[in-house]
This record gives structure tokens, C-alpha cells and sequence, in this order.
């Protein structure tokens, strides 16, 4: 257990009696589970619930988010399962990245197993691919460019990039740890792999990495790659996605799961 764990647990479980939800899983995203956090990253915890089953038979609709205030430790929100069913659905990027997550919280009844194994069907090449080209092309243009950048976002334009890199090659979701997603897109005995490992170091050193000379190579090879991705993502192939009738048993089976015979009758 590292030495926050606890405070994460107890947070969910205020979440859980604040909110009068059943949270079904959490886990770390973001820097911690890509594998290089710095020495003053907040805890990013993602989790999924599930209301009391009344809930859903309102006619009006509940928020289905539930947030909490961003602290010096805690990045804390999550989503209702419908919610993330919706979105499974669409083979949305973040919530297959917290089914996959290194650093796992909590996870209760059977929900997210199945999900899981649902994943490999579910996921589509093409809609994951622009959302990741989207995102770098974003961070690329709005903190890489000029003389002097924020070095630390050289990493997130650099993960999603690899990913691209990842789906256009194998057509499988890429994985979370950045060390996996760089050993398999840059060659080790390049000068491209020494620059960005020396920069990784830094990063996992503690090293604020703030404000920099940018790095042209770095660059040069960004730019050419976003191009790349640009032009080549149309012909990415696309998924039919999970069918809403297995993904509405798998939601009623687990209200059922997790509130017990108070719904046994449904």
C-alpha cells in the first residue's frame, strides 16, 4: 500500500455515503498509472457507480458524474455506469485506459470483469485513434510551440502519439505504461530514444521540468508524425461495438449485484 491508499479509500467511501451510491471501481490514471509521475503529482482516481435502483426509474434524469474539488492530493471524479456503458459503446479511450489501469483501488461485484472481456470487441481502431491524434495535436499546438516550452508536455503529446503509432500497427488498444508504448515505437540505439529517455529520467527524478529551450528534434519528429496520423487515419478500420442488449443485462445484473434483493424482483 503506498502511503496515500488509505486516504483514497476513505475519500471513496465518503463519496459512497455523501452521494448514497455503491462505487463499483477505482482506480489511478493519469502520470502514476503511465508509469512517471513527479514528485509534486496529485493522485488522478477515477472510479464507476451505481445509484440505488429507484433512482433510474425517476422521470427525471440524475447527474451522472459525481466530482470533487481538486486538492494539492486528490484529483477525484467519476462516472455513473450507465454512463460508462454509453460510452463502452462508443470504445471511449479514458474508460478503456481505467479498465486497464496498474493501480487499482477498489472493485466490487462482477461489473468490470465483464466489461473487460468485452473490450477486445468493443474497441474501435479508428474512433481511438482520432481521439488520441486529436489530443496531441491540441497539446502540440498550445504548449510546444516557441522558443522556450513547458518540457513536461512533450509527454503528453508523446504518449498519444505512440498510441496512434500503436493502433496503426497492431489495431489493439495501446497499453497505459508509457515505457511499453516507447520501447515499441522508437529504436533503442536511435538519438530520438536517447533524448526522450533522458527527459523520462528527469521527469521520474523529481525534476519540475517546467520551462525549457525546446527540443527540435523532439519536435521535428512530432510534427512529422501528426501529419502522418492525419493522413493515414481515415483508412484505420472502425468497430461495430458492443450490442446495447448485452451491455443492459450487464447494467441490470449488476444493480442487482450490488443493492441485493432490494431489486430481486426486476
Amino acid at each position: 500500500m503506498h502511503p496515500y491508499e488509505s486516504s483514497i479509500l476513505e475519500a471513496l467511501r465518503n463519496i459512497e455515503s455523501e452521494e448514497g451510491v455503491r462505487i463499483l471501481y477505482a482506480c489511478e490514471s493519469g502520470s502514476r498509472a503511465w508509469g512517471f509521475p513527479s514528485r509534486d503529482s496529485d493522485y488522478d482516481v477515477r472510479f464507476i457507480y451505481v445509484r440505488p435502483f429507484d433512482e433510474y426509474l425517476s422521470i427525471d434524469d440524475k447527474r451522472d458524474v459525481i466530482e470533487r474539488p481538486i486538492n494539492d492530493l486528490l484529483d477525484i471524479n467519476g462516472w455513473d455506469l450507465r454512463k460508462a456503458l454509453r460510452l463502452f459503446r462508443k470504445s471511449n479511450p479514458p474508460l478503456l485506459e481505467w479498465l486497464q489501469s496498474p493501480i487499482p483501488y477498489m472493485e466490487q461485484t462482477s461489473a468490470v470483469a465483464r466489461i473487460r472481456s468485452m473490450s477486445p470487441l468493443a474497441f474501435s481502431p479508428k474512433s481511438c485513434m482520432y481521439h488520441y491524434l486529436s489530443m496531441a495535436k491540441g497539446n502540440f499546438r498550445e504548449y510546444l510551440q516557441g522558443e522556450e516550452v513547458r518540457l513536461k508536455k512533450y509527454f503528453y503529446v508523446l504518449r498519444p502519439i505512440f498510441a496512434c503509432g500503436w493502433i496503426e500497427e497492431k489495431g489493439t488498444m495501446p497499453p497505459i505504461a508509457f515505457d511499453a508504448l516507447f520501447e515499441a515505437q522508437i529504436p533503442a540505439d536511435s538519438e530520438l530514444h536517447a533524448a526522450i529517455g533522458e527527459l523520462l529520467a528527469r521527469k521520474i527524478a523529481g525534476d519540475e521540468l517546467d520551462l525549457g529551450p525546446r527540443i527540435a528534434a523532439l519536435n521535428d519528429y512530432l510534427g512529422e508524425r501528426i501529419s502522418h496520423f492525419d493522413r493515414s487515419a481515415v483508412h484505420v478500420p472502425a468497430s461495430e461495438g458492443e450490442p446495447s442488449e448485452r451491455l443492459g443485462e450487464l447494467f441490470r445484473q449488476t444493480l442487482r449485484e450490488a443493492w441485493g434483493t432490494e431489486v430481486a424482483a426486476f
